[in-house]
């Protein structure tokens, strides 16, 4: 039995697709994880969701911010589109009720002790043990399983941007939130930067990767994220990146998590001249 790990998807199911005919993935016996970020920005959002849905519990996929933004457009009556979204396939499908019911029990982070292996869309704050995280998801998806649509309501927004236990549940969920799904950089005082979105080497000198940090409390289990395109493929620090820009015309990346193997790459569906999309946390 094999275990793969995929980055973000974003609606390029004929990649996907042709990447799991290349590791010769078989749903009977091996296991996908899904780094999120399955819809959005690419050309069939809509099938993506189905085909990944299918594929039953063979696939373990986490919530990126591009899902959220799905279930946050759906839960407004399809208001709060932005222009370059892909969703609307979704919105009008005869489905879509099953499938937003699907992609809203998904969860924000998944651990397997087994493999001492995490998966999350985005990263980890460096104040946060796997255990914290693992209870930070999971008072999210109570939330979103409760009223998601109030949820939705106050979800936006930057602030908190540094962990605290005396915070409001509002303002936790709302930081697990960007945590989980939008995370990128950490400041000198712990801070996160969640406007940054290039290389790590163009960032200012006073901040660093979040998984780059001495101190993260995470260190110890391998932490496996995707939404990061423009780092792109990454191993290093104890974590493993695989957001290679496949809907913005580079690759699809699988690696193997149980044992060494060579990585896989599909190319992606087309290329795009408007540089990586817009952070939507």
């Amino acid at each position: 039995m094999a275990v793969w790990a995929v980055g973000d998807l974003q609606g390029c199911l004929d990649p996907f697709k042709r990447l799991l005919d290349r590791i010769r993935f078989d749903e009977r016996r091996d296991t996908l994880w899904l780094t999120g970020d399955l819809v959005n920005r690419g050309p069939d959002s809509l099938g993506t969701l189905r085909y990944v849905r299918s594929l039953g519990d063979s696939a373990i996929t986490v919530l990126g911010n591009h899902d959220l933004h799905l279930l946050a457009v759906a839960a407004r009556g399809g208001r709060g589109q932005r222009p370059g979204d892909t969703l609307q396939d979704i919105l009008k499908a005869s489905d879509r009720d099953e499938l937003l019911s699907w992609l809203c029990t998904r969860p924000l982070f998944h651990h397997d002790p087994g493999l001492r292996t995490a998966l999350v869309h985005a990263g980890l704050p460096p104040q946060w043990s796997v255990a914290d995280a693992r209870r930070a998801a999971a008072e999210v998806s109570a939330a979103l399983r409760e009223d998601g649509e109030s949820f939705f309501e106050r979800m936006y927004g930057n602030e908190p941007d540094r962990w605290s236990t005396r915070m409001s549940r509002i303002e936790r969920l709302r930081f697990a939130v960007n945590c989980f799904t939008r995370l990128r950089m950490i400041d000198h005082r712990g801070r996160a930067v969640f406007k940054f979105k290039l290389h790590p080497r163009l960032a200012p000198p006073d901040t660093q990767p979040w998984f780059a940090l001495k101190e993260r409390r995470s260190r110890r289990t391998r932490l496996v994220f995707g939404h990061w395109s423009t780092l792109g493929l990454y191993e290093g620090h104890g974590v493993i990146g695989l957001d290679t820009g496949c809907v913005w015309g580079r690759e699809l990346t699988a690696y193997r998590l149980d044992r060494r193997a060579p990585l896989a790459t599909e190319p992606g569906p087309f290329s795009r001249d408007s540089g990586p999309p817009p952070d939507e946390g």
